[in-house]
């Protein structure tokens, strides 16, 4: 990957997953929590991956996540999109520990997750029975995982020295994040134990609510989110990092969510029974093909 670095900012002169110079501009995004400035996302005509152009450098871009209402961080539950929100999160906390345990083909064992925000899923995979171990940046998300798993929780540089190997791996909505992309994955093999299993859940920039809202879908969250994947781009770091995608799985409530917020950005206000309609359109789509939903969960295996 070759990048150049100008000011607080990554300008890309490559692609990000493949380093191919086809690369070009897509459109703008707003970022419509923070700051309100835009962002221009560029795509890679060879892999097919997206990415946020001229993002802030990785000790820069945390006054980007500063806002009450960056839910993964903050916990809130103002507003009714926002209390959707945390209704799914505890509903679906029972359904990823079951995943883990099909996935592992363990009923208990160890797991790290990379980016656990406040720590509810880590706090259910402790009452399941699993070790748990958690990293995540934002200091006061931090200490209520702490508090919740009564697990110290690490800062994201700590999973470089961590001592051990893990049963899984997490990440959920959380690779789109990290700057250290390709050192991440190159970990990643070294922390997985020889039949261990790596889960990531990004958002389907591919998918038929990206196509529909377009710069105003709101999983492109510039720019926290610096890159889109789509399932092709994807299958290529993973192989790149001697991974190979196993399965696609759904997360259905993510095309309704992501609609809610978009149909904010799109039209300036809420508007319920569309986002609805658009959010069941995507479902739909996603329940005949799982790499059209709005998220993709990808569960990854050393090739």
């Amino acid at each position: 990957m070759t990048t150049s670095t100008t000011s607080p900012t990554i300008h890309y002169q490559t692609c990000p997953v493949c380093d191919s110079r086809n690369i070009s501009e897509v459109f703008f995004c707003k970022d419509h929590t923070v700051s309100k400035q835009d962002f221009s996302v560029w795509a890679c005509g060879d892999c097919t991956h997206r990415f946020t152009q001229d993002v802030p450098v990785e000790s820069e871009i945390g006054a980007y996540y500063q806002s009450e209402d960056y839910i993964s961080h903050s916990n809130t539950n103002r507003g009714l999109i926002n209390r959707l929100y945390q209704w799914v999160r505890n509903y679906t906390i029972g359904k990823k520990v079951a995943l883990i345990q099909k996935q592992s083909g363990k009923p208990t064992g160890s797991i790290l997750d990379v980016g656990c925000g406040t720590g509810e899923f880590l706090a259910g995979m402790k009452a399941a029975g699993w070790k748990v171990q958690g990293l995540e940046p934002d200091g006061g998300a931090r200490e209520q995982a702490s508090n919740i798993t009564a697990t110290k929780i690490g800062k994201p540089e700590e999973l470089f020295t961590l001592p051990e190997t893990y049963d899984v791996i997490t990440m959920w909505h959380v690779l789109e994040h990290v700057h250290q992309l390709h050192e991440y994955l190159d970990r990643f093999g070294e922390l997985l134990s020889p039949s261990g299993v790596l889960l990531v859940a990004v958002p389907n920039y591919t998918s038929t609510d990206a196509q529909y809202y377009e710069q105003n879908w709101a999983a492109y969250d510039v720019p926290r989110h610096l890159y889109h994947f789509s399932p092709e781009s994807m299958n290529r770091v993973m192989k790149l990092h001697g991974f190979q995608v196993e399965a696609h799985l759904p997360m259905p409530f993510d095309a309704f969510y992501v609609s809610m917020l978009s149909e904010q950005y799109k039209h300036g206000k809420s508007r319920l029974i569309s986002a609805f309609f658009k959010g069941l359109s995507s479902w739909n789509k996603a329940r005949g093909t799982v790499t059209k939903g709005s998220s993709v969960l990808y569960v990854i295996r050393r090739s």
